[in-house]
């Protein structure tokens, strides 16, 4: 795994574990815009909700066949957005439909895209344990939560600092993130790659719970006692992502609609 501050390796690394990555899932639900542009907005509240996307920050979903994604608009709060107020964007940048300009990073999203075609979905965010990880002397992402099996091959770091703004970041991003599915950034955050805006909330949670763990357990012991790959083949062996990312997905979308962030017209449960 790469420590903090270190630079990420692009090249394919050897895989600890069957990789689990579907395009074509049931939580995809449907191609249509609609319901992607539905599941980016309820996405990018939720994420907002739960505190690790606030005033910045950007949710993508990919649409299929073509080079273009459905995204927030730049200056929108992410507790605000809606179906109708997300862009369509080609990879070039053009906004192909809506009324806004699209976030200053854009690239970290269409990069990622044009350079894997396995990707469905992408968040970038700046989660504060993420961010802490890289500044750490020493430090990497363990698996210590049987739910963060997806990263047991590795999480890279984009040790250069600084917000990616042009094609040229865009891509080194993505040649740091290689095939693995996060990359922390040093000092700016995280970036998580999935199928679907269902996957990728679940996705973030579990990361952020992971961090949360790794912290958690050095409050009782110096030392870290990760789980095995031993353990994680089990958990793999055993686990259906596709049941999983929609029973996470209807429970925080219900508890939207509780709470007043999810509208109760917006038909985004799977």
């Amino acid at each position: 795994m790469a420590k903090a501050g270190e630079a990420a390796p692009g090249a394919a690394r050897p895989l600890v574990l069957e990789r689990v990555r579907k395009m074509d899932t049931a939580v995809n639900l449907s191609n249509s815009g609609q319901v992607m542009r539905a599941q980016v907005a309820a996405c990018t509240r939720l994420l907002n909700m739960a505190g690790i996307l606030h005033y910045s920050g950007h949710v993508s979903v990919r649409v299929p066949g073509k080079e273009q994604l459905y995204i927030q608009s730049r200056e929108q709060s992410r507790a605000e957005v809606t179906p109708d107020s997300i862009l369509l964007v080609d990879f070039d940048g053009n906004v192909v439909e809506g009324d806004d300009k699209p976030p200053s990073e854009l690239v970290i999203h269409t990069e990622i895209y044009r350079a894997r075609a396995d990707v469905g979905a992408v968040v970038h965010n700046h989660m504060e344990l993420a961010t802490a990880v890289t500044l750490a002397k020493g430090a990497e992402v363990k698996i210590m939560d049987f739910h963060a099996v997806r990263w047991a091959s590795g999480v890279p770091v984009m040790r250069e600092v600084g917000h990616i703004k042009t094609k040229a970041d865009g891509e080194a991003l993505a040649r740091a993130l290689g095939d693995a599915d996060a990359l922390l950034l040093r000092g700016h955050g995280l970036v998580l790659t999935s199928e679907s805006a269902p996957a990728i909330l679940a996705d973030t949670n579990h990361f952020q719970d992971n961090l949360k763990a790794m912290k958690e357990a050095l409050s009782f012991s110096s030392e870290l006692e990760p789980l095995t790959a031993e353990d994680l083949a089990r958990v793999q062996k055993f686990m259906d992502r596709d049941h999983h990312i929609a029973k996470m997905w209807n429970y925080y979308v219900n508890e939207g609609r509780k709470s007043g962030v999810i509208p109760e017209d917006w038909e985004v449960t799977l």
